[in-house]
């Protein structure tokens, strides 16, 4: 078994390889994914071991990107997108809910697009404006598309893959402040093997409250579970890894173990993938909750300037003070 300690970003260049080689209708296309090897190196050396018309450096028009993508897949491709960084998707995002969502089900199935959209999302790296969004909840409320959110190299390694084999529409989004951690990954599992790519997953075990966060706040709830076992507090952790599907069996499971709940993400609170979690688990659960689903999430702002960012981002202290809050009911 080849197992290599890689950087979140790393693996998903290996991930993204590997489905190169698998399949020769998979091209890579995007703002400098080529020579540069994407603004955050993803990319790198794949245009000069697959050549250029396999990894394809698009004009700077990211709805051009998207469409182009919909004529490829509809003639057998399979294209992975990237979009530069998250708060540039919204050029193209027309062709992503008008196209990429809708072609499928108006052609009576008869249509596939199986399009992988890559999107670094999130704050936490002193970027300028438009370079820190979490536009998820767009797409997780249009039907006809897929979201995921990797947290970890594994999954990163093995949940691109898992895209891009795909026959649906996927949007994929990427941690950006998370690109440079580390982890374990098997380079060598079969696909078929790996953790199935709509699921979410326990990463801590728990007793006493659930934690749910997806992408950069998996690791944040990691830490306040940490903290808060000096406190005596047993708390769970999960990772929902699948925005849309969402996947709340485990989710059920836990809350109805430990009644209480908080969901953790860096998205505006108002209308975010919170609001929904937390309306379903009331629905399931009602009878098991010792206290209201709480929420921690970004205020309802405009993502301030960077010397602002911690002030906006959910952090230790402030899920910290939304555990403390369901006991205290």
């Amino acid at each position: 078994m080849a197992t290599e300690t890689l950087t979140l970003g790393k693996a998903l260049n290996r991930g993204l390889r590997r489905a190169l080689e698998s399949d020769p209708k998979v091209i890579i296309m995007g703002e400098d994914v080529g020579k540069l090897g994407g603004v955050f190196r993803i990319t790198d050396s794949l245009q000069k071991d697959f050549g250029e018309n396999r990894v394809i450096d698009t004009p700077l028009a990211e709805s051009g990107i998207i469409g182009t993508a919909v004529g490829l897949s509809i003639r057998g491709y399979r294209p992975i997108c990237e979009i530069q960084f998250d708060g540039f998707v919204y050029p193209a995002y027309d062709q992503i809910v008008s196209q990429v969502a809708k072609m499928h089900y108006r052609s009576q199935g008869k249509v596939k697009v199986p399009i992988v959209i890559r999107i670094p999302f999130g704050g936490g790296i002193g970027a300028v404006e438009h370079h820190s969004e979490s536009p998820e909840a767009y797409f997780a409320h249009t039907a006809g598309l897929k979201v995921v959110a990797c947290s970890t190299p594994q999954d990163a390694y093995t949940m691109i893959q898992q895209a891009v084999a795909s026959d649906d529409p996927i949007v994929f989004f990427e941690p950006k402040r998370r690109y440079h951690e580390k982890g374990l990954v098997d380079l060598d599992a079969p696909l078929g093997d790996a953790y199935p790519l709509h699921a979410a997953r326990v990463v801590r075990p728990g007793r006493d409250a659930t934690l749910l966060a997806y992408g950069p706040m998996v690791r944040t709830a990691l830490e306040a579970a940490a903290a808060a076992e000096e406190d005596g507090r047993d708390l769970e952790v999960i990772d929902l890894r699948t925005l849309s599907p969402l996947d709340l069996g485990q989710v059920y499971e836990s809350v109805k173990r430990t009644g209480r709940c908080v969901v953790v993400h860096e998205a505006p609170g108002n209308l975010g993938l919170g609001s929904e979690i937390a309306a379903r688990i009331t629905e399931e659960c009602f009878y098991s909750l010792e206290a209201p689903v709480l929420r921690v999430a970004g205020f309802d702002t405009p993502y301030p300037a960077a010397r602002l960012e911690e002030d906006y981002l959910p952090n230790l202290d402030r899920v910290l003070d939304g555990v403390d809050r369901t006991f205290g009911w």
